[in-house]
């Protein structure tokens, strides 16, 4: 049965998910919905990507087959002042403050460290570390004043060092820009959640075990990835939702999705809610 005719844990939250035109992001706010959250999205794809599938719109229409409402703020996340723009508007469109927060979006620039360009540093930097701090400060006043909040930063098994030497997988080391800003992003989320403790509002980093084959991921590493390197959309998806709902003695961790899942004993559901056939 899915979700949205049976179990619906989020009733009555407001959520928040960036990135949410595709991927990961799309699919947690599809399920968020789907549990009966009142979902705003975020991207800059409102209809339709000139290379990639997936656009707002579409995500939108996907929560609200479920029967919970869709709300969409177009924003360029990497713009300081037009992502400004996106916790007021949301707040504004769902009737409230936001109880969830899933920083979902990010940059990922893969290229030798040697001739990293400095503009693509900022705007990986920018994207992954500076914008979600932002967020979170918006949001952060709702929260407190509630008593109450889930705040879960998406990260990547990229930000801990490679093992060696000798160093057997070369090709990492183009992902050290991008593996580098999730790491500051995982100190973040480790130090908002000691200052927040005590408040009620949980901060969590969840990371794939495995690759998640978004179309974004499918276009910039598909031709290295095979299938044995690969996690289900579903188990990434299951994971995360796990911290937009845990108590509050879960926060300040760096959680695996799929360790996260075997510990709590989770089924692995589909978007949608229900259980696997």
């Amino acid at each position: 049965m899915p979700a949205a005719e049976g179990h619906r844990r989020f009733e009555g939250r407001r959520a928040l998910v960036t990135g949410a035109s595709r991927g990961i992001g799309a699919a947690v706010a599809e399920r968020l919905g789907a549990e009966g959250a009142a979902v705003a999205i975020t991207a800059r794809t409102l209809d339709r990507h000139p290379t990639l599938a997936g656009s707002l719109h579409e995500t939108a229409d996907r929560i609200e087959r479920h029967g919970s409402q869709a709300a969409i703020v177009v924003a360029d996340i990497a713009d300081p002042d037009d992502r400004s723009r996106i916790v007021p508007e949301a707040v504004a469109a769902l009737g409230g403050p936001i109880d969830i927060l899933v920083n979902n979006a990010a940059a990922a620039m893969y290229q030798p460290l040697a001739d990293y360009p400095l503009k693509r540093r900022r705007l990986t930097f920018e994207i992954n570390f500076h914008a979600p701090l932002d967020l979170i400060q918006a949001v952060l006043p709702g929260m407190t004043a509630a008593g109450a909040g889930w705040i879960v930063n998406l990260s990547s098994a990229t930000a801990r060092p490679a093992s060696g030497p000798p160093f057997t997988r070369p090709r990492i080391a183009a992902m050290a820009i991008y593996g580098s800003s999730k790491s500051a992003l995982n100190r973040l989320t480790n130090g908002l959640a000691i200052e927040l403790w005590g408040t009620g509002v949980r901060v969590n980093t969840v990371e794939p075990r495995a690759a998640v084959m978004s179309e974004g991921a499918e276009m910039v590493a598909g031709d290295v990835i095979t299938p044995e390197m690969v996690e289900s959309m579903e188990a990434m998806v299951e994971g995360t939702l796990a911290l937009c709902d845990c108590d509050a003695e879960r926060t300040g961790g760096v959680f695996v999705s799929l360790d996260l899942i075997h510990e709590l004993g989770l089924e692995v559901h589909n978007l949608d809610g229900s259980s696997p056939a």
